[in-house]
């Protein structure tokens, strides 16, 4: 896993300055602390910064193809490398060294943009060709690895792994984007199709660019897409035999390494998964580590120690208390862009936890997406099934009356907190599932704007971008449509920038075997009774599994990596929320209301409401914009 940088001057090409190139690679040191490189020619600089892993003294970048005619910098793992260098040898291809960098660059001159439906790996990555003066850009199917993109004032194009490798140049602009703010406030992170930042973009999932000296800069081009609009009709037990034998091999494919690996363990069904997966594989026990908390009910640690044991691997584990939110100030330092899933803190520290023992550590996010194994999709799907026996109309009077008149017990039992539910079922699926999928819905983020921030949004909504994404979805079903949005909006802009940026920060390499696309591309022609029966999400992943795990780990109710945010923020962390409103630059600036965050800080640390999302999306927010110096 590494770092990019790099300038590119299109339409009027200009000498590049090496060193700007080395400061944005400075910026990301902690993608890759093992080596650096810098490569300029007229028009065009490349940067890198190497965590070696693969091929550990024989691959340095920016790397030059045999022939010298293309220069890639690369950020990322191919796992199929092996396989496409000996076809590539087969048609006559020569290769230096031992590495995966080498045989992209000769795909990418053997087969152009095609090269990328070859490549089985997480990426992104820069390539130039010196012949035809043209800059490749290109990121993976689901988006593990990042890339940021600012046009200068000068027409140069520059470009990073992160937003700390754009805000190191020093044409670069830094003036807030109001949208982009107002995303952030709806989801939690803002997503692929924004940047905290007016004039920079984000490479977005699957996509990528082709840009020529002496042309315009051109749009994104995507290459690949999930779609949910076939459907597997084998037998359920030729379909659980199918889906072990990709599990094995997405697995397998992600434990070749030249340096430590081990993996995370939650116990949960989709990491303990992953480890059964990989003990089968391996001779040696496998290293797991954990993160547990010191509120007993969101500790999860007792699971993980018993798969553990079950699977022989040499275990570490390690509590998260209330005494490390005392790093928000670094967490907003690894994420640039305001970041609000509190569970980032917990997998920040098991990053550093495995990163003691290993330099690669295999995760089990993406399941949830790709089976259907959030509460919300599992609702979601049985919502659906009641909006289909009554007339919009009725539902939208019925429901709507009742959500509007119930009460928003945040304190009482689950089933009598039915507010989110009602207000859901008066809307179309896809709003109803924008209003789930949502931390701070329009109505309380409304409250919380000044008018001028009101204005400058002129009618913007986030949550339209959404229920666009959802009906234009290759999708049959409502699951579908909803699995369709968490794979290709929720996915990249949250789970997996949390992976990558808590990983990188302490120079580890993430995996995500369970993204691997073979299986996600089999997860979506599932039918919908194969994704979610009853209650129960990840239906045909969990069968499958019972050869392996306990029923207790497979059946139990989902937990989730959830921080006692709310607790704590009542407790040891409430002055930290009363600060917000009488301290906020937030308030100070304008942007926000003194009174309506004063408000909501009191009712929560009060325990009349749970408003302790839209708190730390605040406070998150606050520590992001004063660390990168943004302007109204």
């Amino acid at each position: 896993m590494c770092g990019i940088a790099g300038i590119f001057h299109a339409e009027t090409p200009k000498p590049v300055d090496p060193l700007r190139v080395e400061r944005m690679c400075e910026a990301l040191v902690h993608r890759g602390p093992d080596g650096a490189g810098v490569w300029t020619e007229l028009g065009i600089g490349l940067g890198h910064r190497r965590l070696s892993v693969i091929d550990l003294e024989g691959s340095p970048q920016p790397m030059h193809s045999t022939d010298g005619r293309a220069v890639i910098a690369f950020n990322g793992e191919i796992y199929n490398f092996r396989e496409l260098r000996d076809e590539l040898v087969r048609e006559g291809a020569k290769f230096r060294t031992q590495g995966d960098t080498e045989v992209i660059l000769a795909a990418w001159q053997r087969w152009g943009p095609d090269c990328l439906a070859r490549l089985d790996g997480m990426f992104a990555f820069a390539i130039y060709d010196l012949d035809k003066r043209q800059l490749f850009l290109a990121r993976d199917r689901l988006g593990v690895k990042p890339l940021f993109l600012s046009q200068l004032s000068d027409g140069g194009l520059i470009f990073a792994s992160e937003l700390k490798g754009l805000l190191a140049h020093p044409l670069m602009r830094k003036r807030l984007n109001p949208q982009a703010l107002d995303a952030y406030m709806a989801w939690g992170y803002v997503p692929d199709s924004h940047s905290i930042l007016e004039g920079v973009t984000k490479l977005r999932a699957g996509h990528f660019l082709l840009l020529e000296q002496g042309r315009a800069l051109q749009p994104q081009r995507r290459w690949w897409d999930i779609s949910f609009a076939e459907r597997s009709k084998g037998k359920e037990a030729d379909l659980s035999a199918e889906l072990v034998h990709l599990l094995r091999e997405a697995v397998q494919s992600r434990m070749v390494s030249d340096v430590p690996l081990g993996a995370f363990l939650s116990g949960g069904v989709d990491s303990s998964s992953v480890v059964a997966l990989m003990s089968e594989a391996s001779p040696d026990p496998v290293r797991t580590c954990s993160i547990g908390f010191d509120v007993a009910e969101l500790d999860e640690t007792s699971y993980a120690k018993r798969i553990a044991h079950q699977f022989g691997t040499a275990h570490e584990a390690r509590t998260v208390s209330q005494d490390d939110f005392g790093e928000i100030g670094a967490l907003a330092s690894m994420f640039d862009e305001p970041f609000a899933d509190a569970s980032a803190l917990p997998t920040w520290r098991v990053c550093q936890l495995a990163r003691e023992k290993v330099t690669v550590a295999l995760s089990g996010d993406g399941a949830d997406e790709a089976f259907a194994g959030y509460r919300r999709q599992v609702f979601h799907h049985n919502e659906e099934r009641l909006r289909s026996l009554l007339p919009a109309g009725l539902r939208g009077t019925l429901f709507g009356s009742l959500g509007r008149v119930w009460p928003k017990a945040d304190w009482a039992p689950r089933p009598l907190r039915a507010k989110t539910t009602l207000l859901s079922l008066a809307e179309t699926g896809e709003a109803g599932y924008a209003r789930a999928l949502s931390v701070t819905p329009p109505e309380i983020r409304n409250s919380l704007y000044s008018a001028e921030l009101r204005r400058k949004l002129d009618g913007f909504r986030p949550e339209d971008e959404l229920n666009q994404i959802m009906r234009d979805a290759p999708a049959q079903s409502g699951l579908d449509r909803a699995q369709y949005a968490d794979l290709t909006f929720w996915l990249p802009g949250d789970i997996l920038t949390k992976v990558d940026r808590t990983s990188m920060a302490v120079s580890l390499e993430a995996r995500e075997p369970l993204l691997d696309h073979r299986l996600a591309e089999f997860a979506a022609r599932l039918p919908d009774s194969m994704r979610v029966r009853g209650a129960t999400g990840k239906y045909l992943l969990k069968k499958c599994m019972e050869r392996y795990l306990p029923q207790d780990v497979l059946y139990r109710p989902k937990q989730g990596f959830v921080t006692p945010i709310a607790e704590w923020m009542r407790g040891p962390l409430a002055s930290e929320v009363q600060s917000i409103a009488s301290a906020s630059t937030l308030v100070q600036s304008g942007l926000m209301s003194g009174r309506s965050v004063t408000a909501l800080a009191e009712a929560h640390i009060s325990g009349r409401r749970d408003h302790s999302r839209t708190l730390w999306q605040i406070l998150m927010l606050e520590k992001s914009l004063s660390r990168i110096g943004v302007g109204g």
